[in-house]
């Protein structure tokens, strides 16, 4: 992952401020989630996401609902299809592999997906003239996807806590 200082980041100044409140929330929570702890002895840097997966259950749905908050707040400026389909398909990537125990909280060490979006996201406010906005109902579409992927994943991690606590229910009393 590129270094954030090394991204296209549009002057303050050229943003209306409302855009320029957004975009501050939507890298505080994604400096949060993806880039909050340095490691000691690197350059390399983890944030929460990764912890958060460790917490059996609600874990991977708290990372999910904070990692499309960040998609659901940045469909707000007007982006172009492209890119919201690009941020979607990183939301479920980091969903769909973060479900897996253990090896997803390791990929969610260096996929990042709120950290690609939120660089997909400064790139569009840097160069906002080159792609057509996407329409309303597209955007609406997506966040219903958005939405529907925090959902599944809440499904899945209530799916599992309930396999694991039966496995450790033991056997039915007889009486």
């Amino acid at each position: 992952m590129q270094n954030p200082h090394d991204r296209p980041t549009p002057p303050p100044a050229a943003l209306d401020p409302n855009t320029h409140s957004t975009l501050q929330r939507i890298r505080m929570v994604s400096h949060v989630l993806d880039e909050a702890f340095p490691i000691p002895g690197t350059g390399y840097r983890i944030g929460l996401d990764p912890f958060l997966g460790l917490l059996p259950g609600g874990g991977d749905t708290i990372g999910g609902v904070l990692s499309a908050y960040i998609v659901l707040e940045a469909m707000q400026l007007r982006l172009p299809r492209e890119t919201l389909i690009r941020m979607v398909t990183n939301l479920l990537t980091d969903s769909i592999v973060g479900t897996v125990p253990l090896l997803g909280d390791l990929f969610d060490v260096g996929w990042k997906a709120n950290s690609r979006n939120l660089a997909l996201l400064e790139a569009h406010l840097a160069n906002p003239n080159k792609a057509r906005p996407a329409d309303r109902w597209f955007v609406l579409l997506m966040a219903l996807v958005v939405i529907g992927i925090v959902v599944g994943i809440a499904v899945v991690a209530t799916l599992l806590i309930r396999a694991v606590f039966g496995l450790f229910a033991g056997p039915p009393a007889v009486g």
